[in-house]
């Protein structure tokens, strides 16, 4: 009985396994497809700016033939250069379509991007992927050759203004500001900026440059930059000329593209011209690294009519044997050396035999040079010079403190007076030899002028302290306050407050600029010398490092650190000396 039931179960699984293949058999087939056939309506284009928006050249490929929906046929474009087998291809996707387009702005930014210059002709294979819409079934198309040639996007460069005046006092002021369009429409990467000048048609054979800097679209110059770019296209200070610029720009790969023109015409004037003295001495005196012109000290400009932008010095120690040269700018493309007192491009260093302190001038149009002795005193009738320059030296010279610094005391009457470099009035000519003199129009702390004005009269009789001031090239000016006292203050001094200026002790004046004391001090203190009984008076501090030693101490002012006391406490005698710039404790 239980073989009987188990045939009909085993007839109905027959046939259902029956009926399920059947339903097999019934489903689709999905044909793989095949690999399409690409051709182009072009083998050369070389569109140019207004082909930017159109289409330069258009693509067509076969059916491939999936089992889908063609709307959804995947394609994508390949390009690369001939020979690199797709190895940097740019790509274009297309969807359900058997054709496409490239404009000339799509076709240029590919070529820029391989870095290809403009204007000649490159081999670019083309070839299309297809698959269906999931990628799946990717076949390879036939690969078509195009030469292309890229061509010049420009930017359009404007001018603020066509006409331009600057003046040496305004120099600083903005002038005038050059913008531009982007170059290179479409490319992507980065794109370096500069503008370009030269005189009016000289076509850029040689232009000179001005660097922007990456994706900027404007530069704006000031009077001092726009009167350069007229000096450098060849007109002189002074007179009124055209220039032409251009924009200059460069893609990251190297593809090089120019504006347009614009013109400016531009009044020029005389600029200032600096001078440097790098030399073997720098390192060993504080000024700068050995034969650095980026850290040598500047020569001051002589500013009187006829000697502007052709005479310069500066006041300076040097050691025996210091060798040096003169250079116009902070490098070394123009420079200057020489012997005899006459300065040649290129030439010998200069040197000096024996330490001390000199004045250096050079006259850079009659390519000449002076070396003396460094030197600054008082002359006039409130001087005891009187006004006989032969007089002011030794007595009534002033103390050398640093480059282009002098600091002297003296006791004026109430009269005129100036400051002299030499022991001989300026005979009036305009050479590196001439005594200077200077004086000034206004009160302490104004400008002086080179043997012109003398200094505003003394009116009442007085111990003086005056500063000569050359530390900015740019303005030499002078200070004079009273000199009547000079107190030590600090915490070294026994018996005395405690960095207390009005309970201090005053110092004895013996003339020269020489003051003395005796105290008692307290080993391993500070103290520090005052010209009044209140901060605020002019100061001098330690200059030596931090001796301790009875060796005379360098001395200065502004921003020094307080001077030790000796490691032994005791009776002190204390000479400081302002002519010499030193202090003695002993």
């Amino acid at each position: 009985m239980r073989n009987y039931f188990k045939i009909p179960g085993l007839l109905a699984l027959a046939i259902t396994v029956l009926a399920g293949c059947h339903k097999v058999a019934d489903l689709p087939y999905y044909d793989k497809g095949t690999a399409v056939t690409l051709t182009a309506n072009k083998s050369s284009v070389a569109p140019t700016p207004a082909d930017s928006l159109n289409k330069v050249v258009e693509f067509n490929w076969t059916n491939p033939k999936y089992a889908q929906d063609s709307s959804q046929y995947k394609y994508v474009l390949e390009i690369d250069s001939t020979g690199r087998n797709f190895a940097k291809e740019s790509t274009k996707i297309i969807t359900g379509s058997l054709t496409t387009s490239l404009t000339g702005k799509e076709l240029n930014a590919i070529l820029l991007n391989y870095g290809f210059s403009l204007g000649t002709p490159y081999d670019l294979d083309i070839r299309v992927s297809s698959s269906y819409g999931n990628n799946n079934e990717k076949y390879l198309s036939n690969v078509v050759k195009v030469r292309v040639t890229p061509y010049n996007d420009p930017a359009v460069l404007t001018t603020q203004k066509t006409s331009v005046t600057g003046t040496l006092a305004t120099q600083a002021n903005p002038s005038n500001t050059f913008s531009w369009t982007t170059a290179f429409n479409g490319y992507t990467g980065n794109v370096t900026y500069s503008v370009q000048y030269d005189s009016a048609g000289k076509n850029f054979v040689s232009p000179f440059e001005i660097a922007v800097g990456v994706n900027q679209y404007s530069k704006g110059l000031n009077e001092g930059e726009m009167n350069q770019t007229a000096l450098d296209a060849g007109i002189p200070g002074g007179n009124t000329g055209k220039v032409e610029y251009r924009l200059k720009a460069v893609t990251a790969r190297g593809a090089v593209s120019y504006s347009n023109v614009v013109n400016v015409t531009i009044v020029s004037y005389l600029p200032i011209v600096r001078f440097y003295m790098p030399g073997g001495y720098q390192a060993a005196t504080g000024n700068g690294n050995d034969w650095d012109p980026g850290t040598a000290p500047e020569f001051i400009r002589d500013l009187r009519a006829g000697a502007f932008n052709k005479l310069y010095y500066m006041y300076i120690f040097l050691p025996a044997g210091a060798e040096f040269k003169i250079t116009q700018g902070r490098a070394w493309d123009i420079n200057y050396g020489g012997s005899g007192g006459v300065l040649s491009s290129g030439g010998a260093n200069l040197s000096v035999a024996t330490a001390g302190v000199y004045r250096i001038s050079i006259d850079r149009t009659g390519l000449a040079y002076d070396i003396r002795a460094g030197r600054m005193g008082f002359v006039g009738g409130a001087t005891g010079a009187g006004w006989d320059p032969p007089s002011t030296f030794p007595n009534y010279a002033m103390g050398y403190a640093a480059p282009n610094l002098f600091v002297g005391l003296t006791d004026f009457t109430a009269s005129g007076w100036k400051l002299i470099d030499n022991n001989a009035w300026n005979d009036g000519s305009i050479n590196v030899t001439n005594t200077r003199s200077y004086g000034s129009t206004g009160g302490s702390g104004s400008s002086m002028v080179v043997n012109d004005a003398n200094m505003p009269d003394i009116t009442t009789a007085e111990r003086k302290r005056v500063i000569w001031d050359g530390r900015d090239p740019n303005n030499i000016k002078y200070e004079i306050s009273p000199a009547t006292e000079m107190r030590v203050v600090g915490d070294g001094i026994q018996g005395v407050n405690a960095w207390d200026p009005p309970t201090s002790p005053q110092m004895t004046y013996s003339g020269n600029g020489v003051w003395t004391i005796t105290l008692t001090l307290i080993a391993n203190k500070d103290i520090k010398f005052l010209a009044g009984n209140n901060w605020g008076a002019f100061d001098y501090e330690d200059n030596s490092g931090g001796s301790q030693g009875a060796t005379p101490r360098p001395i200065k002012w502004e921003g020094g650190n307080n001077f030790k006391t000796p490691t032994t406490t005791g009776s002190y005698t204390i000479t400081l000396n302002e002519n010499t710039q030193r202090v003695t404790i002993n």
